[in-house]
């Protein structure tokens, strides 16, 4: 997740600033303006966090985007109604609050939806010729259940943890780090500076668009045959080219290296120097002796099981360390929090739920702050009440409903099976909230991946376990994920004056576009980029798809991988142990190398993707390093809107070329790129040829 956070200082007080303004209705936040301005940018921003998801398999915080488009986008329409003297309702930092938990609810399901992942890896793509022995094993993707599927399970988890948002963010005053980024952003841009500094962003957002959009199109231009264009440049030479070392002139992978962490970028080229450059050249010469010869690059029996099963085995380390490390710090924190309070409480031990939950004589004493921002704030937060008993009655009914309906559409999950996901549900739920709010991390996708290993491994191969194991990640993922982004939103909210009910509706609202305008969106890629295939197409290899169906099939027991292969997994997963340990130490005693510890998960998912986009991520980070040393202040300011332009930018490019492609349309040019051998070998060929 992109942890962004904001120079804009809020002042001594920020509410003393808005102190004569009254907190407006809930009929004044949620406007006709606002849903329309979020279903706009709803759909804009869902584009650039498919192309994000699908490419690297994860996705940055889309939050920063929302609320600068969201405020941009108002101002116009307020000025054309002004223009053609139409009355209308000032806009303020609530509405703006709801415009971005909207676009945030909308665009995080291309994600925790699992289009990059869960859903694209039950389709035969993913499992290519990796022995499927039995069909009920593959699932295709289809517009009608994915929106069925997806207006299901993604509700659940927004209700289930409603009942602690006063313990969390009132008692225990759990950061958020993107959360309180994000009202501190908004609150800045309701006044003066901010209103031009958010023009200035914008502005920039669209110059960048525009320059990336024109170069996509010039590219098309001298792609007329296979292997032709500036993507296939040997920048490295023939040799490193034949491995995938090259950059390929895209503005996607440029612009999320603008937005990554220096860290993530280089881990990444680690990773890809790693596998790229000496593991799979080394294990593809043991070709005809570990693995057979003749089979296609889409088996798992062949080279792709090594990459597979070393990668998954990484991620698998790196999601159990963090598991028990943050398991561990919250527990501890949640114990000292709630022994510190107790002890000045007096009395309040006999009443553990109504302290678990935000209510009773503790959070009476909370609405007494010490300052008058938190005095405003707390004020409205609790102003507003949502009765437990009826969010807990809706996650009830949502999940006896998904219950009921999940078997109807994946056949190999049965109704018990459903049934117990959810009972789990609550409890991950508030574990990785806890945690998402002392860390940032979203730990969503990891308790998923303990789901599917549980059920893929419960249902069997025979009966379709790879599938059941992937329905019930996805369930879990959702209800998870989407927990952690109300409570997020909600963490915003506050901190904005914005009601707890505004949001919650805001989110339903955002969560009900999502699940419509993502399919829709996906299915684009899907039928015009060929996304997923092994060969061709835009994105012609969605990496965490080939995670998700490489551990689906571990926990079913599949057979026919490539000698050594689980060998090679074991040693790489206590590697990948060793350094998240290490990296742990080091960050807790302060050594000066935990600067140079590679991120384990980046390093993985470099073994699956090619090394060309590890060096197009390291463009962009060299591109934010030198702006940094050079104007520090404008890079803070515009880096995102700039990064954010390119990869939209690189979206429409590609449509539009893909456009051009459906209509039959052919680039008149063809730029190749030969070595010197091949070169005069064709120059001798020419030379033969008679003279016309």
């Amino acid at each position: 997740m992109e942890s962004d956070t904001c120079d804009l200082s809020e002042g001594m007080s920020t509410e003393r600033a808005y102190e004569a303004e009254p907190v407006p209705s809930l009929s004044e936040t949620i406007t006709a303006r606002s849903l329309a301005v979020s279903f706009v940018l709803g759909v804009t921003l869902t584009v650039v966090a498919m192309k994000i998801s699908l490419n690297s398999g994860f996705l940055p915080s889309l939050s920063i985007p929302a609320c600068l488009l969201g405020f941009y986008l108002s101002r116009a329409l307020i000025r054309l109604l002004e223009y053609l003297e139409v009355s209308h309702l000032p806009f303020t930092r609530q509405e703006n609050t709801v415009i971005q938990t909207c676009v945030a609810a909308c665009t995080t399901i291309a994600f925790s939806g699992g289009f990059g992942t869960f859903l694209l890896a039950m389709g035969r793509k993913s499992a290519g010729d990796d022995n499927v022995k039995y069909d009920v094993n593959v699932e295709e993707p289809s517009i009608p259940r994915m929106i069925a599927f997806l207006y299901l399970v993604s509700f659940a988890g927004i209700f289930i943890i409603m009942p602690f948002r006063k313990v969390m963010i009132i008692r225990h005053q759990l950061t958020f780090p993107s959360g309180t980024a994000t009202a501190h952003l908004i609150n800045s841009f309701n006044t003066p500076q901010g209103a031009t500094h958010a023009k200035l962003k914008v502005s920039m957002l669209f110059k960048s668009l525009a320059g990336s959009l024109a170069w996509s199109v010039f590219q098309w231009f001298f792609s007329a045959g296979k292997d032709c264009g500036f993507k296939t440049f040997p920048t490295f030479g023939m040799e490193a080219y034949r491995q995938g070392f090259f950059f390929d002139f895209g503005m996607t992978n440029v612009g999320i290296g603008m937005i990554c962490p220096y860290a993530i970028t280089l881990s990444m080229l680690v990773g890809s120097a790693v596998s790229w450059g000496f593991l799979w050249p080394y294990i593809e010469t043991k070709e005809g002796d570990w693995y057979p010869a003749d089979l296609r690059s889409g088996s798992l029996s062949g080279i792709k099981g090594y990459r597979v099963f070393i990668g998954v085995s990484m991620i698998l380390a790196d999601g159990l360390f963090n598991f028990l490390s943050i398991m561990f710090r919250t527990s501890r924190t949640m114990t000292k929090r709630r022994k510190q309070p107790m002890s000045s409480a007096g009395g309040n031990v006999n009443q553990p739920f109504q302290h678990l939950i935000g209510e009773g004589p503790d959070m009476e004493q909370q609405k007494t702050a010490k300052s008058f921002d938190e005095r405003r704030r707390a004020q409205v937060f609790l102003r507003d009440s949502i009765p437990n008993m009826i969010t807990i009655g809706v996650y009830i009914l949502l999940a006896a409903l998904s219950t009921a309906a999940v078997p109807i559409l994946y056949r190999q999950l049965r109704y018990y099976h459903v049934a117990l996901v959810y009972l789990m549900a609550p409890l991950f739920t508030f574990c990785n909230v806890y945690g998402y709010g002392l860390t940032d991390m979203n730990l969503s996708s990891t308790y998923a991946k303990i789901t599917m290993l549980v059920f893929g491994s419960w249902v069997g191969l025979r009966d379709g376990g790879v599938v059941a194991g992937l329905v019930a990640c996805g369930i879990m993922m959702c209800t998870l994920s989407n927990g952690g982004d109300v409570m997020q939103d909600l963490k915003t909210g506050y901190l904005t004056l914005t009601s707890p009910r505004a949001v919650l509706i805001s989110e339903l609202i955002g969560t009900a576009f999502g699940c419509l305008i993502n399919p829709t969106v996906f299915w684009v890629f899907y039928k015009v980029y060929k996304t997923g295939e092994a060969a061709g197409g835009d994105i012609p290899d969605v990496p965490y798809a080939r995670v998700y169906r490489g551990m689906a099939m571990l926990s079913v027991g599949q057979d026919g991988l490539p000698r050594h292969s689980m060998l090679l997994a074991k040693i790489f997963f206590m590697l990948a142990l060793a350094l998240c340990m290490l990296r742990e130490l080091a960050s807790r005693w302060e050594w000066r190398v935990q600067a140079y510890l590679p991120s384990t998960v980046a390093m993985a998912v470099a073994f699956f993707v090619p090394p060309d986009m590890a060096i197009g991520m390291c463009v962009g980070s060299l591109v934010l390093w030198l702006w940094e040393r050079t104007d520090p202040v404008e890079e803070r300011m515009l880096s995102s809107p700039v990064a954010s332009g390119l990869i939209c930018g690189d979206g429409l490019g590609s449509l539009v070329s893909s456009l051009l492609t459906l209509t039959k349309a052919t680039a008149p040019i063809c730029i190749k790129f030969l070595s010197r051998g091949d070169n005069e070998k064709l120059d001798a060929f020419l030379a033969k040829m008679p003279a016309t």
